[in-house]
């Protein structure tokens, strides 16, 4: 029996020997070549878009957010963002109008009209329409502040950055994306402009 166990240990000695005499020697690992430094995403640049960032003011003329743009081959990414206590709650109307000009604090009227503008074409679900400054309307929380974020084929960054630029417009109510001139979203309250 002493004999039958010293030859299983002596073949298991064995067995383990020929594995590791198997396996291949590590080599010394070479790095990997670093990819090309090429822009993207990850890094916040993304080649041959426009972009553009307004900082949005209320109507007494205090920044109350931004609105940052970004110009691709078939439209426009929309990012509105309103701090806390900056608008009324509830939805109000957000339209790209002509010039770049919110220097009229109150009013906002020297920003001129809808991008785009078409007689009796105003609204998103108008079979006549819609302009090229018509976008969704913005929801505004309990506490003032609001997140937005939509795109639109309607006009190309090209057309919001031309000479005079352009503006971002919000108004008291909302757009009913239908009735002229401005779906019935009343005064303008908060300006931003675009170049």
């Amino acid at each position: 029996m002493l004999e039958r166990l010293s030859l299983a240990a002596f073949a298991l000695a064995l067995a383990a020997c020929s594995q590791e005499a198997a396996q291949p020697q590590e080599m010394p690992e070479t790095p990997p070549p670093a990819p090309a430094d090429l822009p993207g995403p990850a890094d916040g640049v993304i080649p041959s878009m426009m972009r553009s960032t307004a900082a949005i003011v209320g109507v007494d003329g205090s920044d109350i957010g931004t609105a940052n743009l970004i110009g691709g081959p078939n439209g426009i990414l929309i990012r509105v963002e309103i701090a806390p206590g900056g608008l009324t709650p509830g939805w109000h109307g957000l339209h790209l109008h002509t010039v770049g000009d919110c220097s009229d604090v109150g009013t906002f009227k020297a920003s001129g009209g809808h991008v785009g503008k078409i007689d009796g074409g105003h609204g998103l679900l108008n079979p006549k329409g819609p302009e090229g400054g018509d976008i969704p309307n913005i929801w505004i929380a309990a506490d003032g502040s609001g997140g937005y974020e939509a795109f639109t084929n309607l006009t190309q960054m090209s057309d919001l950055t031309d000479a005079d630029g352009s503006a971002i417009l919000i108004h008291t109510g909302e757009d009913d994306a239908l009735s002229q001139p401005i779906g019935g979203a009343g005064a303008r309250v908060a300006c931003g402009v675009i170049r």
